[in-house]
C-alpha cells in the first residue's frame, strides 16, 4: 500500500517520492477482506460499534492500570508521539490529568503540527512542533 502511494524503500528506509508527490489513495485491489464476512478490513480504532475490546484487549489495560498505579509517585515520563486529537481521550487527555496529578510526572509532546500542552502543566512539558522521524535521527 505504502509503495502504491509512491514512497520507496530504500537501504531498509522509507523514503518519500523523489517528485515529492504522494498520492493519497490505494488501489482496491490491495484492501485486505475479512475471511469470514468478506467486508473491507480497517484498522482497530475507537470510532464506531467495530472497536475490538477482547479478553486481551482487557488484559492489557488492566496491567496499564497497574504500572501507572505502581509508578504514580515515581518519576514518570508521558511521551506523546504523534497524537492528534482524532480520539485525545484515549491518550492525550489522561497524558495531561496525570501529569497535572502525580507530583513527580512530565509530559513530552511531540507532533509536527498539534504540539499543545494547558497551561496548567506548562512548566512540567516540553512540546516540539517538528517531524518525529528527523528528531529521532537526531537523538
Amino acid at each position: 500500500m505504502v509503495l502504491s502511494q509512491g514512497f520507496q524503500i530504500k537501504d531498509g528506509e522509507l523514503q518519500k517520492p523523489e517528485n515529492g508527490e504522494i498520492k493519497l489513495t490505494v488501489p482496491t485491489g490491495l484492501i485486505p477482506y475479512c475471511p469470514h464476512c468478506g467486508k473491507p478490513m480497517s484498522m482497530n480504532l475507537r470510532s464506531d460499534q467495530t472497536f475490538v475490546e477482547d479478553d486481551g484487549w482487557h488484559q492489557a489495560a488492566e496491567r496499564y492500570e497497574k504500572f501507572i498505579q505502581d509508578h504514580k509517585k515515581q518519576k514518570i515520563v508521558f511521551l506523546e508521539l504523534g497524537v492528534g486529537y482524532n480520539t485525545p481521550g484515549i491518550i492525550k487527555y489522561p497524558f495531561w490529568q496525570m501529569t497535572n496529578s502525580f507530583q513527580h510526572a512530565f509530559y513530552v509532546c511531540l507532533n509536527q503540527r498539534e504540539a499543545y500542552v494547558p497551561e496548567e502543566i506548562r512548566r512540567k512539558s516540553v512540546c516540539m512542533n517538528e517531524d518525529i522521524g528527523e528528531v529521532l535521527k537526531e537523538l
